[in-house]
């Protein structure tokens, strides 16, 4: 029988028990409070809610401990975790919960400054909503719908754990093109993907990892709720992702292994701490979810001495290809790694044939990293299953790549983000790495601008670093010009904001992006911002 995520937890328990499984700030969770505070939530579930076996619970919680709480607690009493990202609103709330019928929400009594009480009535006429749980609302104490209850009870409910080849998990998309997808896990996939992550790091127990990857999704899954657990390493975790703090706590609890994506590793450079806390611990920087920019990773890795690494996968397929300490800088941040072998990785064009041999193409894969696809009721997730998984088993990523001589992968754009000026394709990802690369830019998200003679042009967003006022549309066409950046991927329109909108994964939500632009020139005005 396998070992599930429960039984290493219960095993480090009893070995380690006061060993640290996370810290929350400056405060710890050891290993046998993680087992302790799981095992009686899943009693408590049991002795007070009318559940069958499978179904489903909904957790919105902040990122902090109780989030991994309270996923385990649905594998050690048999019911399948819905996570929901933190920064969702009631919208994408209601939308997963009627996508996934869950029977159950857990929730702190408020959301966002929002009070979840009159919203939990109006997702109670969804019928398949029973439960609203509320966590923290006093020591001890939890209100399970309106009633405020003690967890302090006997063990005397038998639990069915659910096994590592069952479904366990249910998370979305991230959000940034409309309402999410929900899609399915299993333990195996994610101890695969394990396997796959320990040598390409050189992890083991004696790292010190750090998530600021919200836990939901699949890069927190694996490297806050699995990959710690597995190797019985402690995770610091952020209620809400803070650059400056993230620098501090590195710092205090001795960092090895940090998992971020572009955006938020940008934002750790641009931080002060980034100049004045002692980073010399960190060893291995994970990140991906978006286009690495190459100048900003190597400054990461000059000012730290960490490595930066990355996976290319999706939420569905798991990993595809991936970085190693072994590669050379120039490998691992200017391309996505080599393909895995056990995921036969195949390119295809638009018609669906295998162009592999000519090394440019759309990726499918197949092999152990794979999810099972969506959920949902079957009306509603049919098509996109049949969209993912292709009649002949192959798995498809939303993505544009090429494979160049040594057999490394890039992803030179998505199937949609591209940029189509005049019948000519230009990749947004290509602009964002030439505009970042201005001395006065951050952050640069490009994305399309609609023109009634075009058809589209290149619109760049763009967020200043520390100590810059401005940047004109001049100044930045004539810094890509000397870059030697081809005429037709310059921008055309430049807006600067103070941050750029992020979709529940963290990663930047261009399609807010292009509903802004869209609203600007609909207006004429310039100063319209992002709400």
């Amino acid at each position: 029988m396998a070992r599930t995520l429960a039984r290493h937890i219960g095993h480090w328990s009893q070995t380690r028990p006061h060993d640290p499984a996370f810290f929350v700030g400056n405060a710890a969770v050891s290993w046998s409070e993680y087992e302790t505070e799981a095992h009686r939530l899943a009693h408590f579930f049991k002795a007070e809610m009318d559940l069958a076996r499978g179904d489903r619970i909904a957790i919105l919680l902040p990122d902090d401990a109780w989030v991994h709480i309270a996923f385990l607690a649905c594998e050690k009493a048999g019911f399948v975790a819905v996570g929901i990202g933190p920064r969702a609103g009631p919208q994408e709330i209601e939308h997963l919960i009627h996508l996934t019928g869950a029977r159950a929400l857990i929730s702190q009594p408020n959301h966002q400054g929002l009070d979840m009480t009159p919203l939990v009535e109006k997702l109670k006429t969804l019928k398949n909503l029973s439960y609203h749980l509320s966590l923290n609302v006093e020591p001890g104490k939890v209100r399970l719908n309106g009633h405020l209850l003690s967890l302090e009870q006997s063990f005397s409910h038998s639990l069915l754990p659910l096994e590592s080849h069952e479904l366990f998990l249910l998370n979305s998309t991230s959000g940034t093109t409309g309402m999410p997808k929900c899609v399915t896990h299993d333990q195996d996939r994610w101890f695969a993907f394990h396997r796959l992550a320990v040598p390409r790091g050189r992890l083991s127990d004696q790292d010190v990892f750090m998530s600021v990857v919200p836990a939901p999704f699949g890069f927190g899954i694996w490297t806050r709720h699995i990959t710690p657990a597995l190797l019985g390493s402690p995770c610091v975790l952020m209620r809400k992702f803070d650059a400056e703090e993230a620098l501090a706590l590195i710092e205090k609890h001795r960092v090895t292994v940090l998992a971020a994506v572009s955006t938020q590793f940008i934002m750790m450079l641009e931080a002060d701490g980034s100049r004045t806390r002692d980073l010399s611990c960190l060893r291995v920087l994970f990140t991906g979810g978006e286009a690495v920019p190459y100048e900003r990773a190597v400054e990461f890795e000059e000012r730290t001495g960490a490595s930066v690494l990355q996976f290319y996968g999706s939420n569905e397929t798991g990993a595809v290809s991936g970085t190693s300490l072994d590669d050379s800088r120039e490998a691992r941040l200017r391309t996505a790694g080599k393909p895995i072998p056990e995921m036969n990785v195949r390119l295809f064009d638009h018609e669906g044939n295998d162009v592999t041999a000519q090394k440019r193409g759309r990726p499918g894969c197949r092999g152990p990293t794979l999810s099972k696809g969506y959920f949902g009721p079957k009306e509603e997730v049919d098509q996109a299953n049949r969209e993912l998984i292709r009649s002949d088993g192959w798995m498809m990523l939303g993505d544009l790549a090429t494979l160049d001589e040594d057999g490394y992968l890039s992803v030179v754009g998505r199937t949609d983000d591209f940029i189509i000026r005049g019948g000519k394709n230009i990749s947004g990802p290509a602009v964002e790495q030439a505009v970042a690369r201005h001395p006065a830019v951050a952050l640069a998200a490009a994305v399309a601008m609609p023109d009634p003679i075009f058809g589209e042009k290149v619109c760049v967003y763009v967020v200043l670093r520390a100590g810059q006022d401005t940047l004109g549309l001049k100044e930045l066409v004539e810094d890509l010009m000397a870059q030697g950046v081809s005429k037709e991927n310059l921008p055309e329109k430049l807006v600067v904001l103070k941050s750029l909108p992020r979709g529940s994964g963290g990663k930047i939500a261009k399609q807010a992006l292009r509903q802004d632009i869209r609203e600007r020139l609909a207006t004429k005005n310039d100063d319209l911002g992002l709400k």
